[in-house]
């Protein structure tokens, strides 16, 4: 059904991009960093359902409606964004108001739980209007419609673009845990790094607010 040099070359790009530091990367950065792995494994994947609900959505040409309505997409984006910052706002606020005894202590920053982290994984991508651009400027240019199935091979493309996304977000998780516990006994060195990933979310969150809806 998919030429399978046409998969490795979109495997390669779709790879490219996944480590590309974005929304998700940022927030499974953020969660890990306040409560340990096992909520930056939950927030991983979260983001990936979320990323799912855009592949689903192309699909089915749901994205091609919300891009073809400037208030839709200007809704979503707005929405994306606001949710971006405000996790921003949290994320620098919680850093700052925690005293540096109980950073240093054994449970470093305050857990909101995995189902949570998860939850919010989801929002955070499923809210991006720029993940449904993506999906639909670059899925389709590796479709055959010659070889039917067009619906099915989107499917299937956007699945392994989101399978490498999940991976990176994954791998940010373990990396930011083992960095959590190497700087346990230097508690300013956490409540910097949580402070600038909360930053970076609120840059991107503003940084959506200017999206132009892809033209055509």
């Amino acid at each position: 059904m998919i030429d399978p040099l046409q998969l490795a070359l979109y495997t390669a790009a779709a790879l490219l991009l996944a480590v590309t530091p974005g929304p998700g990367l940022f927030y499974v950065a953020a969660r890990t960093l306040a409560g340990g792995r096992p909520e930056g494994v939950a927030s991983s994947f979260g983001t990936g359902l979320g990323g799912m609900v855009h592949v689903l959505a192309g699909s089915l040409g749901v994205s091609a409606i919300v891009l073809a309505s400037a208030e839709v997409f200007t809704g979503l984006k707005l929405a994306g964004a606001a949710y971006l910052i405000w996790l921003g706002v949290r994320t620098i606020r919680a850093a700052r108001r925690e005293p540096a005894a109980a950073l240093a202590g054994h449970d470093p920053a305050p857990s909101v739980g995995a189902r949570r982290a998860f939850r919010e994984g989801v929002l955070v991508e499923a809210l991006n209007p720029k993940t449904a651009a993506f999906f639909l400027a670059f899925v389709p240019q590796f479709v055959d419609p010659a070889a039917g199935g067009v619906a099915l091979q989107f499917l299937v493309l956007g699945f392994v673009s989101v399978a490498l996304n999940t991976l990176a977000d994954l791998g940010v998780a373990f990396a930011a845990g083992r960095l959590r516990q190497g700087a346990m006994a230097r508690p300013g060195l956490i409540r910097r790094l949580r402070e600038a990933s909360g930053a970076a979310m609120i840059a991107l969150g503003l940084g959506l607010t200017l999206a132009r809806r892809p033209a055509g």
